[in-house]
């Protein structure tokens, strides 16, 4: 079973990722489980305290360190040895399939989810070091990130999806976007699925999804295609999508 640890202090925000879906069903299985702990609980006043204002002045609170670590500290010692440690941060490293990937290996997963204005740098630096951030946007707090993150890892682990193959198959998992979906019917408001898709070629159909594919990125994430080598038979199919696309598009600019 994967055990995955959150700290926060809305711990409800990030559980429900757990209840539905794939996820949900995988975690009726036993293929994971999902524990949180809310630092207030490991406040000692009597208020319950766990932020204040920061040093040197400035607008909003911040998230108290002693809180913080005991909370980390206690849900650490019943997750498995190995687990990995993240807190959810705006300038954490950003998060991806192939990160997503190394967590799922690990055999469990403790995830750190912030508030207000931040938390305590010392936090950061003596207990959990490796942040993660979704982007270049602000959310109220780190726990929506937590379930994005749960989520993304939860359906690489293995039996959790009900075809083992899905996941290989999806967006980024290869480095490019997914190429085109379709399902019945073959023909709706007079739009077709591509013959292609018909026909039972199966070398056909894996050459126009892998076309798509790098036609896709090329069109709407053609930083993807910068960080990738492509093969000879990637490269013949890409200036084949090309030469559709502006034959087709010929007054547009590409974006």
């Amino acid at each position: 079973m994967y055990r995955i640890g959150v700290v926060a202090l809305f711990p409800e925000l990030v559980d429900p990722v757990t209840r539905f879906g794939v996820v949900g069903r995988a975690r009726e299985r036993g293929l994971l489980s999902l524990e949180h702990v809310s630092p207030r609980d490991f406040a000692t006043d009597r208020h319950r305290t766990v932020d204040d204002r920061p040093y040197g002045g400035g607008p909003g609170m911040v998230l108290k360190y002693e809180p913080l670590r005991d909370a980390v500290r206690a849900l650490r010692s019943r997750l498995p040895a190995g687990t990995r440690e993240i807190v959810l941060t705006a300038q954490g490293r950003a998060f991806d399939q192939a990160f997503a990937r190394e967590l799922a290996a690990a055999p469990g997963l403790l995830l750190v989810a912030g508030r207000y204005e931040g938390l305590d740098e010392r936090f950061v630096e003596a207990e959990v070091g490796t942040e993660l951030s979704l982007g270049d946007y602000v959310l109220s707090g780190g726990e929506l990130a937590a379930a994005v993150v749960v989520d993304a890892v939860a359906r690489l682990l293995p039996g959790v999806l009900g075809h083992e193959d899905s996941h290989v198959e999806d967006s980024y998992t290869a480095g490019l976007l997914d190429c085109p979906q379709y399902t019945r019917p073959e023909v709706v408001d007079a739009l077709r699925v591509p013959d292609v898709l018909l026909g039972g070629d199966h070398a056909a159909v894996r050459r126009w999804r892998l076309k798509q594919a790098l036609g896709r990125t090329w069109l709407k994430r053609p930083q993807l295609l910068a960080a990738r080598e492509l093969t000879a038979e990637e490269s013949e199919l890409l200036e084949e999508f090309r030469e559709e696309w502006f034959a087709v598009n010929s007054g547009d600019e590409l974006a």
